[in-house]
């Protein structure tokens, strides 16, 4: 199923995720991060040091959470996106994504990146129409 072409101009336009992993216990924990959307892959991609919790619990669940929303205190401008999927560690077609992004993370040095390969994307957008929900599985 093709992704809804609203869902990827969404994710084009924002930079900003929540993501959300668990331990083995399931506590969960929530952590933001700068991303930039592969659309040729379908992937969000990221970085985080391996000594964050939420990379430490990537490494052990690779299942995940995120969302990315439009702040608005305007009802009728709600937009939010859910997404779940798998963490994976970034490769080198992931780094040329997030610097063509963010060209300024070359000065970091060794970026520590990761993707989001999406099972699903529910987008909730109020500028359809009140609590409209466009949804995109794999």
């Amino acid at each position: 199923m093709e992704i809804d072409e609203r869902i990827v101009k969404f994710l084009k336009r924002h930079h900003v995720l929540t993501l959300a992993t668990a331990t083995a216990e399931g506590e969960p924990w929530c952590a933001n991060a700068f991303y930039a959307y592969d659309p040729e892959h379908n992937r969000l991609v990221f970085t985080s040091d391996d000594t964050t919790r939420h990379a430490q619990e990537m490494l052990a669940n690779s299942h995940v959470a995120a969302s990315v929303v439009l702040e608005t205190r305007i009802v009728g401008k709600v937009q939010g996106l859910q997404i779940s999927g798998l963490a994976q560690r970034g490769d080198e077609a992931d780094r040329k994504v997030y610097l063509r992004r963010f060209p300024y993370a070359a000065a970091i040095g060794e970026l520590n990146l990761w993707h989001i390969e999406p099972d699903m994307f529910k987008l909730t957008d109020n500028t359809l129409g009140f609590g409209k929900k466009l949804i995109w599985r794999r």
